[in-house]
């Protein structure tokens, strides 16, 4: 992320102009003076008010383009600051806001207060702490970097009057100059000895080339649809300085490219292990507990995955007998169940009935999937986001090394809407029977839903709606995943294999991704672990396993937070019984926005006291539940 070149102080005053009638006794008028004094006073809450209100003004003018994206208000002529002076700002940043939320006294709170000071606290120290570490300095890859985002650079921006073109354009003559600055701060890191490895750097080049060959055409659209409330002579003009920064944007990238051929990425690493980079053991640990919110260690991870390996691995061969492919030669059952499921796969990945032959018809399956779905919601939630989204295809340059799906955030204020991006290439390897968990996973009930209604729901402070805790924001994805069981999804016997492959796939991320950071398991092997367990074609595990070694420690918080989040849901129905509803269940969980696992807990725990105190069934349980 950039940030703009400085931030400016955000001072909060207080003044209030008495106007005394002299006929007011003067008792009146000292009772008066004094409820005016002690209103000027500041307490606890109103200063940590004082300072989450600075923090959220400060992050929205760091990170403009995610400001702008939301409808905020913003630095709207500026993009983030890019390279080591913006990274270095941030960072002495955040450890002034530090500084400050360290003065102020928890105990002396409202309870709302207190958890949002807990929340704040803990990702300004994440943030801080992280720096260190040094992988801000290593921007490029297989899933990021300006040949990414400089393409993406229109997404995600509401253009609805003259000043919108005008910015948007002051913010595309930044873009050459932040490609240079991006590009020298990896100089730096290289003199450093700070390099990823060379598996991450695959593929690259490659979407380099495809976005000069396309000279960055997508960040031309807006122009071309300029109001006619702006002026001709000025349309033009904007069009001639928005030329000149492509142009200088492209000569960046070019520039960068040659750079990244000839210098880069001969060095990247040979080894795989975040453990033999720049202070590597430490930050796998570092991200293991900042990923899944817990203190789990790799070593317990790694054998959550093994069990739930097995476990899943059982309830597919279970499947397998349901299919057409199983009955159709009474030799199938004869077969152990290693070579039944091998042969099952062999199917799987030749049979063409599960394949699409079009981009096409690929999104209008997924588009299709999507309306089934939205029919369902209704029954398992009684608050549903306003934004609408939408379904279309990763952009073709950077397709072949990324990943099956993604989602992308809108916001009603900014009039974006979200959108489920499935990857079109190689239609081969995408098979039918993945699109419904998929289309759960990505659009809803998983993270259209839940993310935008973290942005809708009142009453919560901003940093509130993202708070960094992918276990919830993954593990809700992956628990949206397996509600298609009982939304009747999965009565295929294909499609409910499809939801175990996905499921398997997460459990395999446990073991895979600690094997290789902490357990010195080989790429080779960790794709051979994930071939022999899922269907999943070889293209898909490569690039999977690839996104493993370039960030060590995300993938393990699908899983963790999905076994979490289903562990508290059948606590909860076991507590109230005849009392419990999905529905509430679910809009209860989801109304606070994103939240660390032990945290998520307590309140959903004590959601649950609350409803036996006012049955008068139970009394409520110890603080730190049960």
């Amino acid at each position: 992320m950039r940030k703009t070149n400085t931030i400016l102080p955000i001072f909060i005053a207080l003044s209030s102009m008495l106007s005394i009638p002299a006929t007011l006794h003067s008792e009146s008028v000292s009772a008066q003076s004094a409820a005016a004094e002690d209103s000027q006073k500041e307490t606890p809450n109103s200063v940590f008010d004082a300072l989450a209100t600075e923090y959220q003004t400060w992050r929205d003018f760091s990170f403009p383009e995610y400001a702008i994206a939301h409808g905020r208000p913003t630095a709207q002529d500026r993009i983030t600051e890019p390279g080591m002076r913006g990274a270095f700002n941030r960072h002495n940043d955040i450890g002034m806001f530090i500084e400050k939320i360290d003065t102020i006294d928890r105990a002396q709170l409202n309870a709302a207060n207190q958890l949002d000071y807990d929340l704040l606290s803990r990702d300004l120290r994440n943030d801080f702490d992280s720096f260190r570490f040094k992988r801000w300095m290593m921007p490029v890859g297989q899933r990021g970097g300006p040949q990414q985002d400089l393409p993406q650079f229109a997404e995600n921006v509401p253009f609805r009057q003259a000043a919108d073109w005008e910015n948007y354009v002051k913010r595309m003559t930044r873009l050459g100059s932040a490609v240079r600055d991006t590009q020298s701060m990896m100089e730096q890191a290289l003199e450093e000895g700070i390099v990823p490895p060379a598996a991450v750097l695959e593929g690259v080049v490659g979407q380099f080339e495809a976005v000069l060959r396309e000279n960055l055409n997508e960040i031309d659209a807006p122009l071309a649809l300029m109001p006619a409330s702006i002026p001709l002579e000025q349309q033009q003009s904007l069009r001639e300085q928005a030329r000149t920064a492509k142009l200088d944007a492209l000569l960046a990238l070019g520039e960068m490219l040659l750079w990244l051929q000839e210098t880069y990425i001969p060095k990247g690493l040979k080894s795989i292990s975040v453990k033999d980079q720049y202070l590597g053991a430490e930050f796998y640990d570092f991200e293991l507990k900042r990923f899944t919110t817990t203190n789990l260690t790799a070593k317990e991870i790694h054998n959550i995955g093994l069990t739930e390996v097995a476990r899943i691995r059982s309830e597919m061969l279970e499947v397998i007998a349901r299919t057409d492919w199983f009955a159709a030669d009474a030799t199938r059952a004869k077969l152990s169940n290693d070579d039944r499921f091998n042969a099952f796969i062999a199917f799987l990945r030749e049979d063409p009935r599960f394949y699409h032959t079009s981009a096409e018809t690929l999104l209008a399956g997924y588009r299709e999937i999507c309306k089934r779905i939205d029919a369902k919601l209704p029954e398992y939630f009684s608050v549903l986001p306003r934004l609408p989204y939408g379904v279309r295809e990763i952009p073709r340059f950077m397709a072949p090394s990324q990943t099956t799906a993604y989602y992308q955030f809108g916001s009603m204020k900014a009039g974006l809407p979200g959108w489920f991006y499935a990857n079109t290439y190689a239609l081969d390897q995408r098979p039918i029977y993945e699109m419904i968990p998929l289309s759960l996973h990505e659009a809803v009930p998983g993270h259209h839903l839940q993310i935008s209604i973290a942005h809708e729901v009142e009453g919560l402070r901003q940093f509130r709606r993202d708070v960094d805790a992918t276990a919830f924001v993954e593990g809700w994805a992956l628990y949206a995943e397996r509600l298609g069981i009982s939304m009747g999804l999965y009565e295929n016997p294909y499609d409910d294999f499809g939801r175990l492959l996905y499921e398997m796939w997460r459990a395999c991320r446990l073991v895979v991704d600690t094997g290789m950071h902490a357990f010195g398991m080989s790429r080779d092997d960790a794709i051979s672990f994930m071939q022999r367990n899922t269907a999943l074609s070889k293209l898909n595990i490569e690039r999977e396993i690839d996104r493993y070694i370039g960030w060590p420690g995300q993938a393990c918080g699908y899983k963790i937070g999905e076994l979490e989040i289903r562990r508290i849901r059948s606590e909860c129905e076991k507590r109230l019984g005849e009392q419990f509803d999905l529905r509430v269940f679910h809009d209860h969980l989801l109304s606070a926005g994103p939240l660390p696992l032990n945290v998520l807990r307590t309140r959903m725990d004590a959601w649950c006291d609350e409803l036996l105190l006012q049955k008068g069934i139970a009394q409520p349980l110890a603080p730190n539940g049960g």
